[in-house]
């Protein structure tokens, strides 16, 4: 009787440890930096495989990108094989860069997808307020697989320039979210946001949203910088990706770091990624 009670532990105790590794979330948000040849030996030929490798090291759960151009999604989606994509070209369609949202289809799946863009007419392609480029922001409902656990993550690279845009364009988010999320589910929100975090948007986001960095307490590693701008000898001091999440989330930050991989004294991108790990509770 008692052998049988004692097995009978063992399998409820290793269930719980099943179930504990399910709820743990790793994302990551990452301006892979778009295919241009003026980059010389910074091009996207020369980097590709130490950033997938990279990738395929840290294993995120999900992970926005920014600035990835279709051959660079296309070089993603092969040499990721665990992963799906959600999102679309700026340029509409497989046109112009994405704000692409990847995850590792084992572990969650999507639906409730879409893209809008920055603009005071979000439905088409087109230009907002003082943008210097056409902005847009990916978006949908994540499941947890095996679990009921819900979250909607959006993702998204504001405009280096426009200071009304990138305003308005993260008002235009927040916008969006309350529309989508009637059932009040954590909202996890990545992107390149082009400001740093004394700055006014920042300021506002805070209202809705908490930084996972300073969520993360003391568990914090790398860089305060995000933009490296491939100048390996020179400090890296602006923060200007992150990972944030909805108030009402019951999530628990148990890790930030910046990543600051590089080989050959060069980085994989002109940006470092950011990467949180997450308990669902």
């Amino acid at each position: 009787m008692m052998k049988n009670i004692l097995i009978i532990a063992l399998i409820f105790l290793a269930s719980c440890n099943s179930n504990k590794q399910q709820t743990e979330l790793k994302v990551m948000t990452y301006n892979i930096r778009l295919d241009v040849k003026s980059d010389a030996e910074n091009q996207w030929a020369n980097r590709k495989d130490f950033l997938l490798s990279q990738i395929k090291f840290y294993e995120p759960t999900v992970f926005g990108t920014q600035e990835g151009r279709p051959n660079q999604i296309e070089d993603l989606t092969n040499g990721l094989k665990n992963y799906n994509y959600i999102g679309h070209g700026r340029d509409g369609a497989n046109k112009g860069e994405y704000s692409a949202i990847f995850y590792d289809k084992t572990k969650v799946k999507f639906s409730n997808v879409n893209t809008f863009w920055l603009s005071e007419t979000p439905e088409k392609m087109s230009l907002g307020w003082d943008a210097s480029y056409p902005r847009i922001c990916t978006y949908g409902l994540m499941t947890v697989l095996n679990s009921d656990e819900k979250i909607w993550v959006f993702n998204t690279h504001l405009d280096h320039k426009g200071a009304e845009a990138q305003l308005k364009g993260m008002e235009l988010i927040e916008t969006e979210i309350k529309k989508v999320n009637t059932q009040n589910y954590p909202v996890i929100l990545t992107g390149d946001f082009n400001v740093e975090p004394n700055s006014k948007l920042i300021s506002k986001l805070k209202a809705n949203f908490n930084d996972t960095k300073e969520l993360a307490n003391t568990n914090v590693f790398g860089s305060d910088g995000t933009f490296n701008g491939f100048k390996f000898h020179e400090p890296i001091t602006r923060r200007i990706d992150y990972i944030m999440i909805s108030k009402n989330a019951n999530l628990e930050i148990k890790k930030y770091a910046v990543l600051t991989d590089s080989k050959d004294l060069k980085y994989p991108s002109d940006h470092f990624p950011v990467f949180v790990q997450i308990q669902l509770n």
